[in-house]
């Protein structure tokens, strides 16, 4: 079961990135989502679902020394977007976005802790053996 907690974190990152590609290709492709769209935000979604397609989510399935520095670069870049949203464009983001947005984080989040018990699982000494 070695790992097995940051596998399940990077099938959450690829799960999520493969949405955030899906999503935003398609509007990127000319289908309407039936709301008003932030241009920079559709490309900021569209590129951090590829960034963490190809990038983040294999970092993290194979264990790289990477992997939680960009976990953590990936979260904080989302809050940043968040707070972004919640005050500059608070009167034209559609709800839909700030949704997908807190769905986001809330994933994010999930996957940090995995990493974090991941790792404290790896640093933890064994247990005495008596015989």
């Amino acid at each position: 079961m070695k790992g097995t907690l940051n596998k399940i974190a990077a099938v959450l990152a690829l799960v999520i990135g493969v949405m955030a590609v899906f999503a935003g290709g398609r509007t990127l492709l000319g289908r309407d989502p039936g709301y008003y769209v932030i241009n920079w935000l559709l490309l900021y979604n569209y590129t951090i679902g590829i960034l963490t397609v190809f990038g983040t989510a294999i970092l993290i399935w194979t264990r790289h020394r990477l992997a939680l520095p960009a976990a953590i670069a990936t979260f904080s870049v989302h809050a940043l977007v968040m707070i972004a949203l919640q005050v500059a464009y608070r009167e034209v983001v559609a709800q839909d976005s700030i949704v997908a947005m807190t769905v986001r984080l809330i994933v994010w989040a999930i996957i940090l802790t995995l990493m974090f018990i991941q790792a404290r699982k790896k640093q933890a000494p064994a247990p005495p053996h008596f015989s």
